[in-house]
């Protein structure tokens, strides 16, 4: 039986939804993004006027990227690695300061099918959220199935992560 992920109509129907909450709390968006490649911000501005809640998205899949555009200190990958719950903490907060947008959301993982490890295996993936002025908060997941499976939890996991912070 195979396994069952969200669906392009799936993503479009929270992602719309979540722009709607987002425009009546009058917040703009932005995103940081490693293993979902843009995914977040591309559900969020395939939306109609989602310039209206939607600042700008960040993929930063490197070390370097993390560091440049984020702030992620070079310390904090080299002891805890990029996916870990210090860098997603990290990004997110780097995100909001390096935009304009009033809540954050930040992801990092293994999406597959290598890169996996005994602690980290493939699918394990960190989301931080993150109000401008409130506290950063982080949980890790264990998604199941393939890169695409995994890579649409995500996605799903942050957008309803960001609608728990509103």
């Amino acid at each position: 039986m195979p396994m069952s992920f969200p669906s392009d109509a799936d993503l479009h129907a929270q992602a719309a939804a979540l722009g709607q909450r987002l425009q009546r709390a009058a917040l703009q968006l932005v995103t940081a993004e490693s293993c979902s490649g843009g995914w977040i911000a591309k559900c969020m501005t395939d939306i109609a006027g989602s310039s209206a809640f939607f600042d700008c998205g960040m993929v930063v899949y490197s070390y370097e990227a993390k560091q440049r555009l984020l702030g992620v200190r070079a310390q904090t990958l080299e002891q805890f690695g990029a996916v870990s719950r210090e860098a997603v903490l990290e990004m997110v907060s780097g995100a909001l300061i390096n935009s304009g947008a009033g809540i954050a959301v930040a992801v990092t993982g293994i999406a597959g099918p290598g890169g996996g490890s005994p602690d980290k295996p493939v699918g394990s993936v960190w989301i931080g959220w993150k109000r401008r002025g409130g506290y950063a908060r982080a949980e890790l997941f264990q998604f199941e199935g393939d890169r695409e499976a995994i890579r649409r939890h995500t996605v799903a996991a942050a957008l309803h992560g960001i609608d728990a912070q509103l």
